[in-house]
């Protein structure tokens, strides 16, 4: 007579509850209405856009949202924004033997890699280069769009420059999240704010280990 073995159903865990859900996606898209007026008033071959002034304003929309964002946290998420700041900018043994292995990472494996917390160390420098470079986006803007008339020619153009220079960064930076947002493909965790066990474990086993038995888990139909 056989026997059927009886294995445990799959669970997810939550990474990402409401609040930074809502977060992110103010984030998301405040940059993309920041990155696309932001070509249309720099870039000839679509300049023709800026035309009647639209894209200025959706541009200052963008802005608005763009420096909402930290308050938001502030104000739903506070506990995790600490956590998000103190976690992208502390790096312990693990995440330096992780960076070693940063290729493996790139392509697509995470089998064996070194045990990470809640962010890995690749996470962790993504997060601090985009609170760094999204200050200088902040403080060149506002100095753009409320004292342009006092820079004088030399003092237009640094700050032109370092706003620009910076909102290029900060693309490079999305470009890479978007990356490897497929390759792992990570979009569900944020929509839905489960994320597999298994997945979890293999990625980010430290901060697994460290949820507490009444963490939320959800049991796929």
């Amino acid at each position: 007579m056989s026997t059927q073995v009886q294995t445990a159903p799959p669970r997810k865990i939550l990474r990402y509850r409401v609040a930074p859900r809502i977060n992110h996606a103010v984030l998301a898209t405040s940059f993309i209405l920041l990155l696309i007026t932001g070509l249309i008033l720099l870039w000839s071959p679509v300049s023709f856009l800026a035309a009647g002034g639209r894209s200025g304003v959706l541009h200052r929309l963008g802005a608005v949202l763009f420096m909402l964002v930290p308050i938001l946290y502030l104000i739903d998420d506070r506990r995790g924004a600490k956590e998000l700041l103190w976690d992208s900018f502390h790096y312990d043994k693990d995440d330096v033997a992780w960076l070693k292995h940063i290729l493996q990472y790139f392509m697509g494996r995470t089998a064996n890699m070194p045990p990470q917390g809640r962010l890995n160390a690749g996470q962790k420098f993504h997060h601090a280069s985009v609170v760094i470079v999204s200050a200088f986006i902040v403080v060149s803007g506002l100095v753009l769009w409320f004292a342009k008339g006092s820079l004088g020619a030399d003092g237009l153009a640094m700050t032109a420059t370092v706003h620009d220079i910076s909102m290029l960064i900060l693309t490079v930076l999305l470009v890479g999240h978007l990356y490897f947002t497929f390759v792992y493909k990570a979009l569900p965790g944020m929509t839905t704010g489960y994320i597999p066990e298994e997945e979890a474990r293999l990625e980010h086993s430290k901060w697994v280990d460290s949820l507490p038995d009444e963490a939320p888990y959800k049991v796929n139909e």
